[in-house]
């Protein structure tokens, strides 16, 4: 039989339980946050910074889109579910997708590589602001590009299992933006990068205002 003490007693027990969890991911968030900071502060070479883009890039162009395709075929067998088949519009829509996406997201590649001095990688940020280029139209012009490009193979594939993976995987790749890497950059270039989000869309590219 419970009393109203013991409801009292146990209210305030949950309730030191929850913010103590809070207080948890708020330390977990602020060890990041300097680990990123210190990752930032060393500059590495022309040379050190591709074979890690490419290393990357195995992952995020090959290994990735595999995964979408085979796993998305996997779960469509395992589900019953029917795929959606559109003939050539398929493969023109998903096509045109999957090259702008590639595209966009090279041309924020490149960009961090040479004049951003770094790559996409935290551990080998970039050692300058980059406000122009790509960077002029979205704020994360990389993530961009690659969740247009899954989304492109989804279609292509007919695949609702895989627009499921995408979306999935845009979720968690947009609380990574916004939660982690975003509060690095307010860090680390102070006032300029809270003027760049004010002029500048977060994921969504737009014309760059003059």
């Amino acid at each position: 039989m419970y009393t109203i003490g013991s409801e009292q007693g146990d209210f305030f027990q949950e309730s030191i339980i929850f913010t103590k969890g809070d207080d948890f991911f708020t330390s977990e968030g602020e060890r990041a946050m300097k680990r990123f900071t210190k990752w930032a502060e060393r500059e590495f070479g022309m040379g050190e910074r591709v074979i890690a883009t490419l290393l990357a890039g195995v992952v995020f162009i090959l290994l990735i889109p595999f995964l979408i395709i085979k796993g998305s075929a996997a779960i469509d067998s395992w589900l019953h579910i029917s795929r959606f088949d559109f003939g050539l519009i398929n493969l023109v829509v998903g096509g045109a997708m999957t090259l702008v996406g590639w595209l966009f997201a090279m041309w924020s590649i490149v960009d961090q590589l040479t004049r951003g001095r770094g790559t996409p990688l935290p551990v080998m940020a970039t050692q300058i602001l980059l406000v122009t280029g790509p960077f002029a139209y979205c704020r994360n012009p990389m993530g961009f590009g690659t969740i247009v490009l899954y989304y492109g193979l989804a279609i292509w594939t007919g695949s609702w299992s895989a627009i499921a993976l995408v979306t999935s995987f845009a979720a968690v790749l947009i609380a990574y933006l916004k939660y982690i890497e975003e509060k690095e950059l307010e860090a680390r270039f102070g006032q300029s990068y809270m003027e760049f989000k004010e002029t500048t869309p977060f994921i969504i590219p737009s014309m760059p205002k003059k």
